[in-house]
């Protein structure tokens, strides 16, 4: 099958776009013919190293955590799917080796869901690993409840924009911080915007001033150091990004795999409640541009690679 891969740390140069050996199906996985993958800022940072301390790598690594696709076939022990069936995934494993970069991906079931009817396979392909960011930080680490206001520090980008709408859905009211020029675009999910900054606690007090229930980091640094300032009392602080969070009294947040999440984010799809913006879409031998578009740091939603 067709592949990207790399076989030692470094840049996007280090991919390479060619013929590996189809995965092996064990008996609790099934084997996904992939139709799209996204690209999110970890994996790039794990090509670069950053987490060799943390995850093993088995080279020559195919990257990519995320999938949409169609079950091909399935391990002995499942039950939950059969061919034909469309499936989406994070398909994050305990070392770093068979990702999702490729025509084909052999899946854990823990890791799947049911693809959400009303996006296409693009869409969905975006949805697993910001969804579940954004979802398990908002139900788990935050608990946000209906009637409560929600900071979310760059609500336009990936995870940002879904969190926006899965904390509306949740019955919250939801500021975000973002440029000018996302404004209209976070105003359409339902938030009310606010610059980046100086000045933007000042902004953020003038739309509550009695401070926030909840904020959710997506950007750490100085957006993180300012958000203990700017929570009512007994709010509550997650950062998706910044370690720092801890020594603030907040909570960090690493999105873990979850069947059940994944499938409350794709009955939300579904309802009309969430959607996902595409940024940009390439083909998988690109997959190197597209890593290059996600490292700026600027693009409103997903960058996705597309297996044809």
């Amino acid at each position: 099958m067709k592949a990207i891969t790399y076989r030692t740390y470094g840049s996007p140069d280090v991919l390479e776009y060619g013929d590996v050996p189809e995965p092996k199906l064990g008996p609790d996985a099934v084997l996904v013919k992939v139709r799209a993958a996204s690209v999110n800022p970890v994996d790039w940072k794990i090509q670069a190293g950053y987490l060799d301390g943390v995850m093993d790598a088995v080279f020559p690594v195919i990257p990519g955590w995320d999938v949409a696709g169609v079950v091909e076939r399935v391990g002995v022990g499942v039950t939950e799917y059969a061919p034909g069936d469309e499936v989406i995934g994070y398909v994050r494993e305990d070392l770093v080796g068979r990702g999702t970069f490729a025509e084909y991906v052999a899946a854990p079931v823990r890791t799947l869901a049911r693809k959400p009817a009303a996006l296409g396979f693009e869409q969905a392909a975006g949805l697993p690993l910001a969804g579940l960011t954004a979802y398990q930080a908002l139900t788990r680490a935050l608990e946000v409840k209906p009637g409560e206001t929600v900071l979310v520090h760059a609500a336009a980008g990936g995870v940002g924009s879904l969190a926006v709408q899965i904390a509306v859905a949740l019955g919250a009211r939801v500021i975000g911080t973002a440029g000018e020029h996302n404004h209209a675009y976070l105003r359409g999910l339902g938030a009310e915007p606010v610059s980046y900054g100086e000045g933007l606690a000042g902004r953020v007090r003038a739309l509550a001033p009695e401070g926030v229930d909840a904020v959710l980091d997506l950007i750490g640094g100085e957006a993180l150091q300012l958000s203990p300032g700017l929570l009512a009392e007994g709010g509550r602080l997650a950062s998706v990004a910044d370690g720092a969070v801890l020594a603030l009294g907040g909570r960090y947040v690493f999105v873990r795999p979850d069947s059940a999440d994944l499938t409350a984010l794709a009955e939300l799809a579904d309802r009309g409640q969430l959607n996902v913006e595409v940024a940009a879409a390439f083909p998988l031998e690109r997959a190197a541009d597209a890593q290059r578009l996600n490292a700026g740091g600027h693009t409103r939603g997903k960058v996705v690679v597309t297996v044809a």
